[in-house]
């Protein structure tokens, strides 16, 4: 396939994030939303963006836009793209979609449309017919439909890339991986340093931080792209890749602490960390956040409290979060202390002024991640 317009896409406020990784990977910018980024590369590029990404959700490889008023408009368009050289014939395919558009009033009957053109194509062209449906584990077609203007575009993740293939045994309200990857990199950790992590949950952080830490790339953990279900799919060069990327790993001389009061937490955590790769990388303990173990040397310690949404009682949790700023000014000086939090209150309750306040998204829930200085004495003193 030729070059083209690679969209990738992210959670609201993490396109910041996203970008730096894609620079650091060497692609070039050339446009951005409120969740996505576009480059221009090829095929081949989205095997490795795929590999690498860890706040990324979906790599769209753009095949066509256009002008589509009606849904024969939409027919007529997909229809000419030659998909008898993309999808198998005896493959599967399915087909997604963002649609708005006052030509239609239901969405589904805009996928329908768009995957009858796909395997009438097909047939045409080969006289074979591959199976169609609402799976996502095979090749993937993204139809964005917006007013008139339409792009058809190959989804080469096909399960969303937040899905890192390690998190068999989610604890209570998770945070996702994409999320806890890009929190971590909006903090000053040096990935040399030290990383504690009290009220673990399932590990999500520790885990993520372990990665980060060793420069493994996420992709590794998984069995199944979009991307393999494409003809034009070469399994040398992924095998490549993959090689590649192996190499790269490296080693981390400083220590991951994740701990957690409830047992449960502790058995998803270490099960977690043995599918991850990474659970001879991350001491693990089962108890309460103040009695965590804080090593000399400095770093990052980083916690995700409930905070009320959906979990945990708001007096309750006052009480936490002040406790919370305790164990920072008691035990965690020479750090930098992080709180991610959906309640921007609870996180003022800390007894701590906050040097930097960073905005994300937790799906829908405006979220904030408190970043503390942490020393002992004054801050005069410390000047």
């Amino acid at each position: 396939m030729p070059t083209s317009r690679i969209l990738i896409t992210c959670p609201k406020r993490m396109t910041s994030y996203l970008k730096a990784e894609l620079i650091e990977l060497g692609f070039s910018i050339i446009g951005e939303s409120f969740a996505g980024v576009s480059i221009e590369g090829t095929f081949a590029d989205t095997l490795r963006l795929n590999l690498h990404l860890r706040t990324a959700h979906r790599v769209l490889y753009s095949l066509k836009d256009f002008r589509a008023v009606t849904p024969a408009d939409l027919y007529y368009h997909t229809s000419r793209i030659p998909w008898e050289t993309i999808v198998p014939d005896d493959g599967y395919v399915s087909v997604v979609s963002a649609v708005e558009t006052p030509s239609i009033n239901n969405t589904q009957f805009a996928n329908v449309k768009c995957k009858d053109a796909i395997v009438d194509r097909i047939r045409t062209k080969t006289n074979k017919r591959p199976d169609s449906g609402s799976d996502t584990d095979r090749t993937v077609v993204f139809l964005y439909w917006k007013g008139n203007d339409c792009c058809i575009y190959l989804d080469t993740s096909g399960d969303s890339l937040s899905k890192r293939g390690y998190r068999k045994l989610p604890h209570a309200a998770p945070m996702r991986e994409t999320l806890a990857a890009a929190t971590i990199m909006a903090t000053r950790w040096d990935r040399k340093s030290n990383f504690v992590n009290p009220m673990c949950g399932s590990g999500t952080l520790a885990i993520e931080a372990a990665l980060i830490a060793t420069n493994r790339a996420p992709g590794l953990l998984r069995e199944n792209f979009g991307f393999m279900h494409v003809q034009e799919y070469n399994p040398a060069v992924w095998q490549s890749l993959i090689k590649s990327a192996t190499s790269a790993i490296i080693p981390f001389n400083g220590r991951i602490i994740a701990t957690d009061h409830d047992a449960k937490a502790i058995y998803a955590i270490r099960e977690n960390a043995r599918l991850a790769g990474v659970d001879r990388l991350i001491e693990i303990d089962c108890c309460d956040f103040r009695d965590t173990t804080v090593p000399a040397g400095g770093g990052v310690v980083m916690l995700n409290p409930e905070y009320g949404e959906r979990l945990g009682d708001i007096e309750h949790l006052e009480t936490v979060y002040k406790e919370i700023g305790d164990f920072f000014k008691k035990k965690c000086s020479g750090y930098y202390g992080y709180i991610f939090t959906g309640n921007m209150d609870l996180g003022k309750g800390v007894g701590l002024r906050a040097k930097r306040r960073v905005e994300f998204f937790n799906a829908d829930i405006d979220c904030r991640l408190f970043e503390f200085e942490l020393y002992t004495g004054s801050k005069e003193a410390k000047e």
